[in-house]
């Protein structure tokens, strides 16, 4: 089996631009571990919620930047996981997951900075909303940003009407 996020089949790999829903599930339950450390730690050192929430907004950038096959607790899932889980019945198409890693990251780098400008309840409150939709998709399947993404993806085709002659 490929290492890849995961395969339809034993000599069928997913599609290009689509990937293994348990994959992002995966590094939803993964993002939810980190960011409800972030909530404890941030009840004893708003210094150690700093970093850990900036390593997790490392992670956002990484998977909205390159994706969930280059994500890196999507390349946990596809070593560790993938390899021993039947092959995928479902796939889900890349670009709304990157969004979402998107979205993600905005709510990391605010939560980041209320904690390094000493306002731990920003920090708090910004880890809070990426914790709710990481556990959303981890626990229901429900992505927030993928639900947002199809309303982005229509105003970025938005093309500018022809000159007038």
């Amino acid at each position: 089996m490929s290492t890849e996020i995961g395969n339809t089949s034993q000599n069928q790999p997913i599609p290009q631009g689509q990937v293994d829903v348990r994959g992002p599930r995966f590094a939803a339950w993964v993002t939810t571990a980190v960011l409800v450390l972030v909530l404890i730690a941030a009840i004893f050192s708003p210094v150690a919620a700093a970093v850990l929430i900036a390593a997790q907004a490392v992670v956002f950038a990484i998977g909205a930047a390159y994706g969930p096959r280059k994500h890196p607790y999507g390349r946990l899932y596809a070593k560790f996981v993938a390899p021993r889980v039947a092959p995928a019945t479902e796939t889900e198409p890349v670009p709304p997951l990157k969004f979402a890693q998107l979205l993600g990251l905005v709510f990391a780098v605010v939560s980041l900075l209320g904690f390094a400008l000493g306002s731990t309840v920003v920090g708090v409150v910004f880890a809070g909303f990426a914790l709710f939709a990481a556990f959303l998709n981890a626990a229901f399947g429900i992505c927030l940003g993928c639900q947002i993404y199809p309303l982005v993806a229509r105003f970025r085709r938005i093309t500018p009407s022809p000159a007038p002659n």
